[in-house]
């Protein structure tokens, strides 16, 4: 089994407030319901098929309008299931059949349906399900809300809350609060009626977010369709790759299509696949009406930045020709604030108007470890790039090392090991070297199929003068995998 655990983008403007709280939503309603469904849900079964086995033996036996309205829906939907209950050889379905198919007396058998009729009408009061599902065969308006937040069990929850953390939070970015959740709930709504229309006679309930959930991701489809995909195979957790979303996610809907035509199993698949394709809608008249363009721009103006007092200033005194004051505000301003992106960036734009060259690489060079401090791939690239093209040899080998991981990340596996063996040859006594030797013999054995140089690197390791007493079982089971590769 495949299964995404993340993309190339997993950040946003800001808290992506309505997704983590209906997914706290989803878990507190769980925990106060599960085991209740849990209890009820075999104990109506059992009414129920009782009622439909008495019935269907004894038809001349008198029933309240509840139960007559069940039996009529079950008549109407499911004829051939009928027909064989009808039949006296039907086979024994558990020990009360076994007793009632001995009794004869019309009294006892309307007495034994009258109890039955009782138990039904308390049960179905009391049913969590019945009452907050969504039931295609008689839906309810307020479970088109409700019955997105029931959940199965904890495989299903669990699930569901993976899938609407990865495409909520950057839907919720790009659209706003309001429009997200909108499309939620409608998602939701509209995948269950899409099963409805699929299956009008169904009885049982059906719950969960999968529908909600399902039009996020066609809606991720349509508004970032190039953006990649982490996956991973379930049994080789190590195994991981980038597929683009328009790839995966047009197989994943193909796949619950070819689900839903086949036998029944107990999921939802058209609920997927009515709520896919509302997302899929939704994105586009979002994207085409203006109402995201809308949207992004009210973002925008309330989380505009306002620079720090000293930035302003030495913005205005950068415009101003003032460049050397400036660039002595700045430089006043990092000491006590030596991570400021802003203050980097305008301190080394300044410099590049002064045409001080070596000033501007050497800030350049600082940006480039910021960034790769917070694993900025792309910026920190952008910032190497700038800081070579200005005269620059080397980064730090800390954000040397970055950058090959960096390499890595983005599956330039052969790049990143080339990267990492040249790292390990320009500081032979810093621990990056070694980290470094790891890094190239890791991708030439896992990634590459070159065993021979990942077992020369690990070797080489395990040798090495410089400490690594806690990469020593790392050392010794590359060795050992290289070996066996051989």
């Amino acid at each position: 089994m495949i299964i995404p655990i993340g993309h190339d983008n997993m950040s946003a403007r800001r808290w992506p407030i309505i997704t983590l709280g209906l997914i706290a939503i989803n878990v507190v309603v769980f925990l106060g319901t599960h085991s209740t469904m849990e209890r009820q849900r075999p104990q109506l079964w059992e009414v129920q098929t009782h009622i439909l086995l008495l019935a269907a033996r004894h038809p001349q036996l008198a029933s309240p309008p509840e139960v007559g309205k069940f039996l009529d829906d079950f008549r109407r939907y499911y004829p051939h299931d009928w027909a064989d209950m009808h039949d006296p050889g039907y086979n024994v379905v558990d020990e009360w059949d076994a007793k009632t198919r001995q009794i004869e007396d019309p009294a006892a058998l309307q007495a034994e349906m009258d109890s039955l009729a009782e138990q039904y009408s308390q049960l179905m009061s009391t049913s969590i399900g019945q009452r907050y599902g969504f039931v295609a065969a008689h839906p309810r308006a307020i479970a088109y809300l409700t019955a997105p937040f029931l959940h199965g069990g904890w495989d299903h929850l669990l699930g569901n809350m993976w899938f609407l953390w990865l495409a909520g939070f950057v839907l919720e970015d790009a659209w706003g609060r309001p429009l997200y959740l909108l499309v939620y709930l409608v998602a939701g709504a509209t995948g269950a009626q899409f099963d409805a229309w699929t299956d009008p006679g169904r009885l049982s309930y059906g719950m969960g977010a999968s529908g909600a959930i399902s039009g996020l991701m066609g809606a991720f489809l349509v508004r970032f369709p190039k953006k990649k995909i982490r996956m991973t195979w379930v049994l080789f957790p190590f195994h991981r790759f980038w597929v683009p979303a328009y790839l995966v996610l047009p197989v994943s809907i193909f796949l619950e299509i070819n689900d839903a035509l086949g036998p029944k199993d107990g999921i939802g698949h058209w609920v997927h696949v009515g709520g896919f394709l509302f997302g899929v809608t939704a994105a586009v008249v979002l994207r085409y009406s203006g109402l995201e363009r809308r949207a992004d721009k009210a973002i925008e103006e309330k989380i505009a930045w306002t620079p720090e007092p000293e930035i302003a200033r030495a913005n205005d005194l950068m415009e101003s020709g003032k460049l050397d004051q400036a660039i002595a505000v700045l430089n006043q301003y990092l000491t006590s604030n030596p991570e400021s992106y802003a203050a980097w960036n305008l301190l080394r734009a300044t410099y590049w108007r002064a045409s001080n060259i070596p000033a501007y690489r050497e800030a350049t060079g600082k940006l480039c470890e910021l960034h790769v401090k917070a694993m900025e791939w792309e910026a920190a690239w952008q910032d190497y790039e700038d800081f070579l093209n200005a005269g620059g040899e080397d980064v730090p080998p800390n954000v040397r090392l970055g950058l090959c991981r960096a390499r890595e990340e983005r599956q330039e596996f052969l790049t990143a090991a080339s990267e990492f063996e040249k790292l390990a040859t320009v500081c032979p006594s810093q621990r990056e070297s070694l980290l470094a030797q790891l890094g190239a013999a890791r991708l030439y054995l896992k990634r590459l199929n070159r065993p021979q140089d990942a077992l020369r690197l690990y070797e080489a390791a395990s040798v090495s003068a410089i400490p690594h007493l806690d990469l020593e079982r790392d050392i010794q089971m590359g060795i050992h995998e290289a070996r066996d590769a051989l």
